[in-house]
């Protein structure tokens, strides 16, 4: 069974509460919802929240929805991807996190598709690096064996919080693939951190949510080619920093790194 879990709490540190922000009348993990529901290549979708409190909105929310959920770790979020994908038995996961309300249908579909056609270990439209697919779109699928695997083995923190760095950082020890995007359009940022994310965010759903549900990728990417200030809202904020300070922290505790440091270019 293909399932997608996706990692949602209300505890955000720099936007809190984000994935409940109303944009067209609907909270941002509704409209998330109602994207992924339309990828042909999924058969169970489940919200991975945490055991805090300030989480029972998020289960409110599935239950109100009918969406199946589990509870676990906060800061742990491997651990609780693999109690999640153990109890629901799911052996094809694919990782999907709540801060990306603009994850088109068709995007996941096309890297479960490279997953399921080859060998793979790891498929990502993210890792490793250069990406050509923009921050805030991102699709991860793996095998629940090898999610078990990096729950037995993972030690660092970093990959505890972001769960898969310890394969994704590791592409001499694992078959990785990366899914690519026709042309690079990395530059642009559809993941929700800050108020500015959410500005450009609010504005593509006022934009095309009333006369056409269903926009994709390329609607956002042709719309915001012609409207540079749009497109500006966002711009200048840089992707990965929090996996960049969680890295700094493995380091500053003596955890031996990745060669995930390598892939942190400049350009990134």
């Amino acid at each position: 069974m293909k399932t997608a879990i996706i990692q949602a709490r209300m505890g955000s540190t720099r936007l809190p509460g984000k994935i409940m922000y109303e944009v067209c009348g609907e909270s941002l993990l509704s409209l998330m919802i109602k994207r992924i529901k339309n990828a042909k290549k999924l058969d169970k979708i489940i919200i991975a929240t945490t055991n805090n409190p300030n989480d029972d909105v998020i289960v409110n929310f599935c239950k109100s929805n009918k969406i199946d959920f589990f509870r676990g770790s906060e800061h742990d979020v491997l651990s609780r991807y693999y109690e999640t994908a153990k109890k629901f038995q799911s052996n094809i996961i694919i990782r999907l996190t709540s801060d990306t309300p603009l994850l088109d249908p068709k995007t996941i579909d096309s890297v479960v598709e490279q997953y399921e056609k080859n060998n793979y270990d790891y498929v990502s439209n993210q890792f490793p690096f250069p990406r050509t697919y923009p921050d805030g779109t991102n699709v991860e699928v793996f095998s629940f064996n090898l999610l078990k695997e990096m729950y037995e083995k993972a030690k660092n923190p970093s990959d505890r919080e972001h769960v898969t760095t310890f394969v994704s950082m590791q592409p001499k020890l694992f078959k990785i693939f990366r899914v690519d995007y026709p042309k690079d359009i990395s530059k642009y940022r559809f993941n929700l951190d800050y108020d500015a994310d959410y500005q450009l965010i609010k504005k593509v759903y006022e934009e095309f949510y009333s006369t056409n549900p269903h926009f994709t990728l390329e609607d956002i990417i042709l719309w915001l080619e012609k409207n540079l200030n749009i497109f500006k809202l966002n711009a200048d904020i840089k992707p990965y920093q929090n996996m960049i300070k969680s890295f700094n922290n493995d380091t500053e505790q003596n955890f031996k790194p990745h060669t995930k440091n390598y892939y942190f270019s400049n350009n990134e």
